[in-house]
């Protein structure tokens, strides 16, 4: 029995209306291309070594980069991941760290930013998520690792959608942070830092429930290409994960 993966025929005409238009020669089948970018990014190969049944290793790779460069994949994530009805009324954000390999290191000077940095743990790339109530990401957002959670919350906490309770760990225990939601009239559910003066008061059983954004991590780090950065390029790599995202939690 093949062990390849492959798009079924309703998946690709669910998001085949956001791809570019063909211009020119007919590109090769968008599912056979797609399902091969797939099976590279969720085990960890090298383009070479894609099987032969998705196509020749440089079609796969130069479609996916085409694409990232033109924000195919962010804008499928974003139509897909829009406000849905089963979605509840509960957002919840964390950010987690995502090692570097290697070949996508490089850190020269005066090069266009990579989103790499470095911490304890090595050089790194830091990923932001924001999730609604069935722990569907929302949002994404990457920076470099040494990047405090602020720098994320700053980005994917304006304009939210539509919600009661935002729940996040002590590390976005900040005055901003709790004005943002206050303006938006939702509610933080995030306990104080141990050395905050006053009291505040969250919901505990609420804050429970907050292991679905760390499950929504787990799942992005079974896809080997993501839970190990091998991409240069940070929009190639922001691509993927936005790729796994979909395929993960909206196809």
């Amino acid at each position: 029995m093949s062990r390849l993966f492959w798009l079924t025929e309703e998946q690709v005409e669910r998001i085949a209306p956001l791809f570019p238009k063909e211009r020119g020669v007919g590109r090769a089948d968008d599912r056979k291309v797609l399902s091969g970018t797939i099976y590279v990014i969720k085990n960890g190969l090298q383009w070479v070594d894609a099987p032969s049944e998705y196509g020749p290793h440089k079609t796969l790779y130069n479609r996916f980069k085409r694409w990232s460069e033109n924000g195919v994949f962010e804008r499928i994530f974003e139509e897909l991941a829009k406000p849905q009805n089963d979605a509840g009324n509960v957002l919840m954000i964390d950010a987690t760290h995502l090692k570097a390999h290697g070949t996508a290191s490089s850190l020269k000077k005066g090069a266009m930013s990579r989103l790499i940095g470095r911490t304890k743990g090595g050089l790194n790339t830091k990923l932001h998520a924001l999730c609604d109530n069935l722990g569907r990401p929302v949002r994404l957002h990457l920076t470099e690792g040494q990047r405090s959670d602020f720098k994320g919350a700053d980005v994917i906490l304006k304009d939210l959608p539509k919600a009661e309770t935002l729940i996040g760990d002590r590390g976005y225990d900040s005055k901003k942070i709790r004005k943002m939601l206050e303006e938006q009239k939702i509610a933080p559910c995030i306990p104080p830092k141990k050395n905050r003066k006053e009291t505040i008061e969250y919901c505990k059983v609420t804050y429970k429930t907050r292991h679905k954004v760390e499950n929504l991590f787990a799942k992005l780090k079974d896809w080997r290409r993501i839970a190990t950065r091998y991409d240069r390029c940070a929009h190639t790599f922001r691509s993927a994960i936005y790729l796994a995202a979909i395929i993960i939690f909206w196809l």
